[in-house]
């Protein structure tokens, strides 16, 4: 269960995911930048929180690089039955998200979205390599490796306080930071 033992992938960047609108994104395109990918849900009981303070992470760090990659999922108790273009447009207009909104995705199971195969193989949680619930997080450095996994329960805040000041602090003028979720 949870993250496929044959995921060959050695980088996030190797992956191609669908935008809200369905069109291709190769991952690639954020090589050299720390991502935070997290699978989000605009009825969750965590929406609240986590986006309102995602918006401030990347409006504080958006000029020093940082680029905030939502996964809108209906896995967990139907938090997210709309349309992937209704979960972009909530996130957009209600907690004004500069950030891409990706199409809707599935995070565990047979046919959980191969991106998320592989953070789960990089780095268990608590509950072994299922994402537990919406907002699990994932911290992935510039190379594409996944440094941390984060609990719903943890704010985005909270990784800025831990995590992100202390790779801002190491990268050089010229590097960029971008959080996937």
């Amino acid at each position: 269960m949870g993250a496929s033992q044959s995921i060959s992938e050695n980088s996030i960047h190797e992956f191609s995911v669908k935008d809200a609108r369905g069109k291709d994104v190769n991952l690639n395109a954020y090589r050299g930048k720390v991502l935070l990918v997290i699978n989000v849900a605009s009825k969750c009981g965590f929406a609240d929180a986590n986006y309102t303070q995602l918006t401030q992470l990347y409006s504080t760090y958006k000029s020093s690089g940082l680029e905030i990659l939502a996964f809108p999922c209906n896995q967990f108790l139907k938090k997210e039955p709309g349309t992937s273009i209704e979960a972009h447009d909530f996130a957009c207009t209600r907690y004004k998200a500069e950030y891409p909104i990706f199409g809707k995705i599935r995070v565990n199971g047979s046919e959980s979205a191969p991106v998320f195969k592989f953070l789960k193989a990089q780095k268990s949680g608590f509950v072994g390599s299922r994402i537990k619930w919406n907002f699990t997080k994932f911290l992935v450095d510039q190379e594409g490796h996944v440094i941390n996994r984060y609990s719903p329960t943890t704010k985005p805040l909270a990784i800025e306080v831990t995590h992100l000041l202390n790779l801002f602090h190491d990268l050089t003028y010229n590097k960029e930071i971008t959080l996937i979720i």
